[in-house]
């Protein structure tokens, strides 16, 4: 294809040759006024001068043809592969690409769309955007796009310069139900009811009869599941109750619908904190000592805690003459405290108490049946505890992991922890926080105890228990076999780690998941997941994965730290993985539930309209019928019943560029001349 054109190569500025114009214009309209009959060729005679001066040159160019592209864009997200929607899509594309060889001069370019990391959605608009920039604009004649037309970024501003048209997938009869979680805290208080905002909706072709209540079922760790039946299309609150600290996962299921789409938006997790509104303390010193302020200041410091301290000041069998309507202080109210509220403290602490009268058998008593139902004790022993009336010899002692032998060893020792200990979460990692490479300050004095039960974490003289923790059936108890704990809050020696020591104790006895000996819990960020096994035993079996699709996969783990087993895994999807290892099982979730491809699965072309609305494209539904393919001119409608139209671009190539003068220089002056001599002639006659 060849294209001429008249280029102009001026011998004088088009500013000079413009004065001359003027000049020779005013000289024609006064040849005019005076009535001259030639003043035609004056003016034509001028035309050829001024002609000869802009130098015009016909230009001629080589031009090759060049094919109008086709942009095809393939969805293949999640939610354009429910159904037969995946095997639609390559029906429309083998469809398009036969029409499209049909037509004369139009290339294909296909671009697919994948599902968008971090759960944003299908990008279609994203994809077209990055396809245009990389083909000529002149050469597009327009854009099909293969999809449920569910495109999460259709915000996105495009300036097509040809049609877009969209192949909608999907059956008429799809219809589908998902659940909604519209309100959820982040936290809850342990052991208080917290309510969520629950939401089931319909919707495409819903079949008769399918409305009305759906049943939902819902655990709190992967637990044992409850049921409730939900009302389709309304609100529903739904109240549970956290019963341990820490990050709880909550799945929510709907019961699968026959008919529906998928299944995947039927579920959602929630994701919450449990925390304890108040640690109730009760804290009963037998005696002033050096150490029971220590203990006072720790928990006072805490605003979370509410401390309850009563000290024996003036025991019954102390005799010193001061009247008692002189004393300012009150009785001791045993009866309250032991028997009707004991149940409502969370942690009962005992320090250097020793049976004096002043609590019966019975009281003892209903302090051991409150830790086996599930309450905490701490034991803090001096040298009372070793004596004929310790309270290890009230019926208390059936839940003391250890017999003291009534000796009393005063000398000095550093506490060390123990190989148990090591691994243990309660002392693991506390001997990095010793002030010096000799350990931490001396103790000087230590109960001996024989062991009968329980967990020796920290030793002292001799290799003998300094601390040890039990569990009494269904509570926890603790034993400090010294009362010079003290030592360390003072400095003495350096000191050492006094207050993360009973912070642990404290959140051990209260059951807090990052202090459990035997636990499995897992932590995602993005798709890496990072599991770790914490067990006080030196082995420990495989981790057994299960996925969202119900398939397992076995991890094996490595000991990091002493007591710590850990394992990385790349998870293929988003969703609720399960695991298990021995008679431990936890739960971790990696994005959400319903991934955003499945917030909403109705195909529909409505995101996509105004992308097409401004390219006159169309949209047709692939269940409905192929299109065939019409050419049509720039700025007609590009769509219309069963058919879609491209625009011809028309675009070329040039590969090569001839000039050559219209008229030689002496050719415009000669026919100037004659112009002017015919004028001359026919004024004279």
């Amino acid at each position: 294809m060849n294209g001429t054109e008249i280029e102009f190569a001026p011998l004088l500025p088009w500013s000079v040759l413009a004065v001359v114009a003027v000049l020779a214009a005013c000289m024609v309209a006064i040849a005019l006024w005076r009535g001259l009959r030639g003043w035609w060729l004056r003016g034509l005679a001028a035309l050829a001068l001024l002609a000869a001066l802009a130098n015009p040159a016909l230009q001629t160019e080589l031009r090759d043809t060049l094919s109008d592209i086709v942009l095809i864009v393939a969805d293949q997200t999640a939610s354009n592969r429910l159904s037969d929607r995946a095997a639609q899509t390559e029906r429309a594309r083998a469809h398009l690409n036969a029409e499209l060889s049909a037509l004369h001069g139009v290339e294909t370019r296909v671009v697919t769309v994948e599902d968008a990391a971090r759960d944003q959605g299908s990008l279609i608009a994203g994809a077209l955007a990055g396809a245009l920039a990389e083909l000529p604009r002149d050469r597009l004649a327009g854009t099909f796009v293969l999809s449920d037309g569910l495109a999460h970024d259709a915000d996105l501003s495009l300036d097509l310069p040809s049609p877009l048209h969209l192949l909608q997938t999907g059956q008429p009869q799809d219809w589908d139900r998902r659940l909604i979680v519209s309100n959820a805290p982040a936290f809850a208080i342990v052991g208080e009811p917290v309510t969520l905002t629950l939401r089931v909706e319909d919707e495409g072709a819903v079949p008769p009869g399918a409305g009305g209540l759906a049943p939902l079922f819902y655990s709190i760790d992967g637990g044992p599941r409850q049921s409730a039946m939900v009302p389709v299309g309304e609100d529903m609150e739904i109240n549970v109750t956290l019963d341990r600290g820490g990050m709880n996962v909550l799945q929510f299921e709907l019961e699968d619908a026959p008919g529906e789409l998928t299944d995947r938006n039927n579920a959602a997790i929630v994701q919450m904190n449990g925390v304890r509104d108040r640690l109730r303390v009760l804290l009963v010193s037998g005696e002033p000592n050096a150490g029971q302020r220590t203990w006072r200041n720790l928990l006072k410091s805490d605003p979370a805690v509410d401390l309850v301290h009563f000290t024996i000041l003036r025991p019954p069998d102390r005799h010193d003459g001061v009247p008692v309507n002189e004393l300012s202080l009150i009785a001791f109210p045993t009866r309250e405290l032991f028997i009707e509220k004991i149940d409502e403290f969370d942690l009962i602490i005992f320090d250097r108490y020793r049976r004096r009268g002043i609590l019966p058998a019975a009281y003892f008593a209903n302090i051991a049946r409150y830790v086996q139902d599930g309450g905490a004790m701490l034991v803090v022993g001096g040298p009372e505890l070793a004596g004929a009336d310790s309270i290890w010899r009230s019926p208390l002692g059936a839940v003391f992991p250890a017999r003291p032998t009534a000796r009393v060893l005063d000398e000095g020792f550093r506490p060390e922890v123990t190989d148990l200990g090591r691994r243990h979460p309660v002392t693991a990692g506390l001997e990095a926080l010793a002030p010096s490479a000799e350990g931490w300050g001396r103790w000087f004095r230590q109960i001996d105890l024989v062991p009968e039960d329980g967990q020796i974490v920290m030793e002292g003289i001799d290799g003998r228990p300094l601390l040890m923790l039990d569990r009494v059936e269904q509570g926890r108890m603790a034993l400090i076999a010294s009362d010079q704990t003290w030592l360390w809050d003072r400095g003495f020696e350096g000191g050492g780690p006094q207050l993360e020591l009973l912070r642990r104790l404290a959140h051990w006895m209260m059951r807090e998941p990052e202090l459990e000996e035997e636990a499995l819990t897992a932590s995602a960020e993005g798709q890496r997941l990072t599991i770790t096994r914490r067990s006080l035993g030196d082995d420990v079996g495989d981790v057994i994965v299960t996925a969202p699709d119900g398939t397992e996969t076995a991890l094996a783990l490595t000991e990091g730290d002493p007591g710590q087993y850990q394992a990385e895994w790349d998870a293929p999807e988003i969703g609720l993985y399960r695991l298990r290892e021995g008679d431990l099982e936890s739960v971790v979730a990696i994005g959400p539930q319903a991934p955003r491809e499945y917030e909403t699965t109705i195909a529909t072309g409505a995101r996509l309209d105004p992308l097409i609305a401004p390219t006159r494209g169309g949209v047709t539904t692939v269940a409905e019928g192929l299109p065939e393919l019409r050419q049509v001119r720039e700025g007609r409608a590009a769509a219309g019943r069963g058919w879609l139209g491209v625009t011809p671009r028309g675009a070329y190539v040039t590969t090569d560029i001839t000039t050559a003068a219209l008229l030689p220089g002496w050719a415009w002056l000669v026919l100037a001349a004659g112009l002017a001599l015919g004028a001359w002639l026919r004024e004279g006659r």
